[in-house]
Protein backbone atom coordinates (compact mmCIF):
# COMPACT_ATOMS: atom_id res chain seq x y z
CA UNK A 1 0.00 0.00 0.00
CA UNK A 2 1.48 3.34 -1.05
CA UNK A 3 -0.48 5.40 1.46
CA UNK A 4 -2.45 4.89 4.67
CA UNK A 5 -4.96 7.37 6.07
CA UNK A 6 -5.66 6.91 9.80
CA UNK A 7 -8.64 8.46 11.56
CA UNK A 8 -8.27 8.39 15.33
CA UNK A 9 -11.71 8.35 16.98
CA UNK A 10 -13.59 10.04 14.12
CA UNK A 11 -16.88 11.60 15.20
CA UNK A 12 -18.76 12.70 12.08
CA UNK A 13 -19.89 10.08 9.57
CA UNK A 14 -20.04 12.54 6.64
CA UNK A 15 -16.32 13.27 6.99
CA UNK A 16 -15.35 9.61 7.21
CA UNK A 17 -17.47 8.81 4.15
CA UNK A 18 -15.83 11.58 2.14
CA UNK A 19 -12.36 10.49 3.28
CA UNK A 20 -13.23 6.94 2.25
CA UNK A 21 -13.95 8.26 -1.25
CA UNK A 22 -10.57 10.00 -1.32
CA UNK A 23 -8.92 6.73 -0.28
CA UNK A 24 -10.64 4.85 -3.12
CA UNK A 25 -9.53 7.52 -5.60
CA UNK A 26 -5.91 7.26 -4.40
CA UNK A 27 -5.89 3.49 -3.81
CA UNK A 28 -5.03 4.25 -0.19
CA UNK A 29 -5.99 2.20 2.86
CA UNK A 30 -8.28 3.76 5.47
CA UNK A 31 -7.70 2.86 9.12
CA UNK A 32 -10.37 3.73 11.67
CA UNK A 33 -9.36 3.71 15.33
CA UNK A 34 -12.23 3.08 17.74
CA UNK A 35 -14.26 4.36 19.40
CA UNK A 36 -16.13 5.84 16.46
CA UNK A 37 -18.77 8.51 16.95
CA UNK A 38 -21.12 6.65 14.60
CA UNK A 39 -21.96 3.22 13.24
CA UNK A 40 -20.37 1.95 10.04
CA UNK A 41 -23.96 1.40 8.89
CA UNK A 42 -24.81 5.08 9.37
CA UNK A 43 -26.83 6.45 6.45
CA UNK A 44 -24.77 9.67 6.41
CA UNK A 45 -21.55 7.68 6.10
CA UNK A 46 -23.06 5.69 3.24
CA UNK A 47 -24.46 8.81 1.56
CA UNK A 48 -21.20 10.76 1.59
CA UNK A 49 -19.24 7.67 0.59
CA UNK A 50 -21.72 7.00 -2.23
CA UNK A 51 -21.12 3.78 -4.11
CA UNK A 52 -17.40 4.17 -3.40
CA UNK A 53 -17.84 2.96 0.18
CA UNK A 54 -18.04 -0.71 -0.83
CA UNK A 55 -14.58 -0.34 -2.41
CA UNK A 56 -12.86 1.31 0.55
CA UNK A 57 -9.85 -0.71 1.74
CA UNK A 58 -10.89 -0.38 5.38
CA UNK A 59 -9.21 -1.67 8.51
CA UNK A 60 -10.96 -1.19 11.84
CA UNK A 61 -8.80 -1.13 14.98
CA UNK A 62 -10.23 -1.35 18.50
CA UNK A 63 -7.62 1.03 19.96
CA UNK A 64 -4.47 3.01 19.19
CA UNK A 65 -2.35 0.26 20.78
CA UNK A 66 -4.10 -2.38 18.68
CA UNK A 67 -3.36 -0.30 15.58
CA UNK A 68 0.34 -0.03 16.50
CA UNK A 69 0.59 -3.78 17.19
CA UNK A 70 -1.27 -4.81 14.04
CA UNK A 71 0.32 -2.38 11.60
CA UNK A 72 3.76 -1.75 13.10
CA UNK A 73 3.99 1.49 11.13
CA UNK A 74 7.48 2.44 10.09
CA UNK A 75 6.63 6.01 9.04
CA UNK A 76 3.86 8.07 10.61
CA UNK A 77 2.92 11.71 10.36
CA UNK A 78 0.24 13.48 12.37
CA UNK A 79 -1.84 16.38 11.11
CA UNK A 80 -2.82 19.20 13.46
CA UNK A 81 -3.67 22.88 13.22
CA UNK A 82 -1.27 23.28 16.18
CA UNK A 83 1.80 21.98 14.29
CA UNK A 84 4.51 24.20 12.84
CA UNK A 85 5.81 22.14 9.92
CA UNK A 86 3.83 22.49 6.71
CA UNK A 87 2.61 19.32 5.03
CA UNK A 88 4.13 20.78 1.85
CA UNK A 89 7.61 20.75 3.44
CA UNK A 90 7.35 17.18 4.70
CA UNK A 91 8.89 14.41 2.60
CA UNK A 92 6.22 11.70 2.42
CA UNK A 93 7.34 8.09 1.97
CA UNK A 94 5.75 5.08 0.35
CA UNK A 95 3.59 3.28 2.89
CA UNK A 96 3.39 6.27 5.23
CA UNK A 97 0.57 6.46 7.76
CA UNK A 98 -1.01 9.91 7.97
CA UNK A 99 -2.94 10.29 11.22
CA UNK A 100 -5.85 12.69 11.82
CA UNK A 101 -7.62 13.29 15.12
CA UNK A 102 -11.31 13.66 15.97
CA UNK A 103 -13.16 16.66 14.61
CA UNK A 104 -13.93 18.41 17.92
CA UNK A 105 -10.60 18.24 19.72
CA UNK A 106 -7.94 16.93 17.36
CA UNK A 107 -5.27 14.54 18.52
CA UNK A 108 -4.76 14.23 22.30
CA UNK A 109 -1.94 16.00 24.12
CA UNK A 110 -0.13 12.72 24.73
CA UNK A 111 0.22 12.27 20.96
CA UNK A 112 1.75 15.73 20.68
CA UNK A 113 4.22 14.84 23.42
CA UNK A 114 5.11 11.37 22.13
CA UNK A 115 5.28 12.14 18.40
CA UNK A 116 6.30 15.81 18.57
CA UNK A 117 8.65 15.82 15.57
CA UNK A 118 6.14 14.11 13.29
CA UNK A 119 3.37 16.74 13.36
CA UNK A 120 2.34 18.57 10.20
CA UNK A 121 -0.07 21.38 9.47
CA UNK A 122 -1.82 22.81 6.45
CA UNK A 123 -0.97 26.49 6.02
CA UNK A 124 -3.98 28.71 6.68
CA UNK A 125 -3.07 32.33 5.98
CA UNK A 126 -6.65 33.50 6.57
CA UNK A 127 -6.79 35.78 9.59
CA UNK A 128 -9.96 34.22 10.99
CA UNK A 129 -9.20 30.55 10.28
CA UNK A 130 -8.88 28.07 13.15
CA UNK A 131 -8.97 24.82 11.22
CA UNK A 132 -10.24 23.06 8.13
CA UNK A 133 -12.97 20.46 7.93
CA UNK A 134 -11.47 17.01 8.54
CA UNK A 135 -12.43 15.65 5.13
CA UNK A 136 -10.95 18.70 3.41
CA UNK A 137 -7.74 18.47 5.44
CA UNK A 138 -7.38 14.75 4.75
CA UNK A 139 -7.86 15.31 1.02
CA UNK A 140 -5.25 18.10 0.89
CA UNK A 141 -2.61 16.11 2.76
CA UNK A 142 -3.37 12.81 1.02
CA UNK A 143 -3.05 14.36 -2.43
CA UNK A 144 0.19 16.10 -1.48
CA UNK A 145 1.55 12.76 -0.28
CA UNK A 146 0.35 11.11 -3.50
CA UNK A 147 2.00 13.82 -5.60
CA UNK A 148 5.33 13.35 -3.83
CA UNK A 149 5.22 9.56 -3.91
CA UNK A 150 4.29 9.55 -7.61
CA UNK A 151 7.20 11.88 -8.41
CA UNK A 152 9.59 9.47 -6.70
CA UNK A 153 8.38 6.75 -9.07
Amino acid sequence: MNLNIVLFNPEIPHNTGAIGRVCVCLDARLHLIQPLGFSLRDKHLQRSGLDYWKNVDLVLHRSWNHFLEAEQPEHMSFVSAKARTSCFEHKFRIGEYIVFGPEADGLPAEFHAKYDGAFLTIPMPGRHARSLNLATAAAIVAYEAFRQIREKG
